[in-house]
C-alpha cells in the first residue's frame, strides 16, 4: 500500500501537467503572430476537441 499511493500521485501529477502544457501551447500558437497570419491567410480556424470531450457525458 505504501508503494501504490506515490504511483497514483505521480500519474495524477503527470496528467495535470499534460493538460497545462497542452493548453499553454494551443493558446500560445493561436495568439502568436504566425498563428494569426496563417488563420487569416487560409481562413481555417479548427477547434480541435480534446480527448476529454469524447466523454460519454458529452453526448449531444
Amino acid at each position: 500500500m505504501e508503494v501504490i499511493i506515490p504511483i497514483v500521485f505521480y500519474i495524477v501529477g503527470l496528467f495535470i501537467l499534460y493538460i497545462v502544457i497542452e493548453t499553454a501551447v494551443r493558446k500560445g500558437i493561436n495568439s502568436s503572430i504566425i498563428g494569426q497570419f496563417l488563420e487569416n491567410k487560409y481562413g481555417v480556424k479548427e477547434d480541435k476537441k480534446s480527448f476529454l470531450d469524447d466523454d460519454l457525458d458529452n453526448d449531444k
